[in-house]
């Protein structure tokens, strides 16, 4: 969808027919219909942060600059501390080791359809790996 669309008027019978090419993307289990790039007013399509997904990555870096400083010895220590299992906290630690252009991905709303946790959970820990899995670039 790079190149300028164009909305088509035709008539069929008594109908006025109006096609106008979009694109559906999924994002947070819901379909999201998204304007091609050039059609109406602005130049691109606006682009929606899966804030559930770009607070987590926060969240999970914030757990580790505390974890690095020193103010918990382990991971089990911290999760006790936030009333939450450790293997959760464990879990979203991982996070920390995203490719760095996935996680500005994600803060841009630009991340590939359908990424969600658990998809970011499973990924591998080599960057180049976590790319091809996730579908990014």
């Amino acid at each position: 969808m790079s190149e300028v669309a164009r909305a088509t008027l035709t008539v069929e019978g008594d109908c006025l027919v109006v096609q106008v090419p979009l694109m559906i993307k999924r994002r947070r289990g819901r379909e999201e219909v998204i304007a091609p790039v050039g059609f109406g007013t602005d130049d691109r399509p606006p682009a929606r942060t899966n804030e559930s997904l770009a607070t987590t990555i926060a969240r999970a870096h914030r757990w580790r600059e505390v974890l690095e400083a020193g103010r918990y010895a382990t991971v089990r220590e911290l999760a006790h501390d936030l009333g939450m299992d450790h293997s959760y906290v464990a879990r979203i630690l991982r996070l920390t080791s995203l490719a760095p252009d996935i996680v500005e991905a994600i803060v841009d709303g630009t991340e590939p359809d359908g990424l969600s946790l658990e998809k970011l959970y499973r990924a591998p820990m080599v960057w180049e790996e976590q790319r091809q899995c996730l579908g990014s670039r």
